[in-house]
């Protein structure tokens, strides 16, 4: 992995569900219900949740982040022969109010306190990012929630990444961009930014245009990372 450093930077973008927000919390909360079926569940669902975002944008036949999820989950539930309305209707609710993974709030207040702007960058609807930011009390350390909503189409399309530069004011070099998902990295940086990949889960290099500039296990290691670009 090149190990270039982060010279230049002026913001700090942030991909949301993975990467600041557990999307492993909601079927957790419901593990004592779902019993042996939980793994399975999480799991299936983020699946179907981002194939529903990338064949709807291949398609033009866009839905929102919150259908896409509902959509995904109705799918899931099938899949494993869960039949439960009101466990449904818990489980989407708990989707709102996800969990920061624990380094989060104290990675991003030392971020800002250098100065750089900070920013979400989000398949997420407007109102479930603003749940989920106000859920884990990191709304003070963020200049900007940014949602797909904005441009109509989801990540990896290019129309994404280049709302963050034109409501940021900065150039793409300028960013350096932060996912859990192999797939954003890459795509963000073909798009031009400065990328690091926190790789929670330890999965596999992607064989997609673009590479990170540094892979991290979590997001605490970031503050080393940007204190180069000082």
């Amino acid at each position: 992995m090149p190990e270039t450093p982060l010279t230049g930077i002026a913001a700090c973008v942030f991909d949301a569900y993975g990467t600041l927000f557990d999307f492993g919390t909601a079927v957790a909360r419901c593990g004592p219900t779902l019993g042996d079926k939980a793994g399975a569940l999480s799991a299936l669902w983020r699946d179907k949740q981002l194939q529903y975002t990338w064949l709807r944008s291949l398609q033009h036949r866009h839905a929102d982040f919150w259908q896409v999820t509902g959509d995904a989950l109705d799918y899931a539930l099938e899949a494993l022969s869960i039949d439960d309305v009101r466990l449904r209707a818990t489980l989407m609710e708990s989707y709102k109010t996800l969990d920061p993974f624990p380094e989060v709030p104290a990675v991003l207040a030392r971020i800002k306190e250098r100065g750089f702007k900070i920013a979400i960058l989000s398949n997420g609807t407007p109102e479930m990012l603003t749940a989920a930011v106000a859920h884990a009390g990191i709304g003070a350390h963020l200049d900007y929630v940014l949602s797909v909503e904005e441009v109509g189409i989801y990540k990896t399309a290019p129309q994404v990444y280049q709302l963050a530069l034109d409501r940021l004011g900065v150039a793409a070099r300028e960013i350096t961009f932060q996912s859990s998902n192999g797939w954003d990295v890459y795509a963000a940086s073909a798009f031009g930014m400065r990328t690091v990949w926190c790789n929670r889960t330890g999965q596999c290099r992607e064989r997609l245009p673009g590479a990170p500039d540094h892979e991290i296990l979590n997001l605490n290691e970031l503050s080393a990372l940007i204190a180069l670009a000082s």
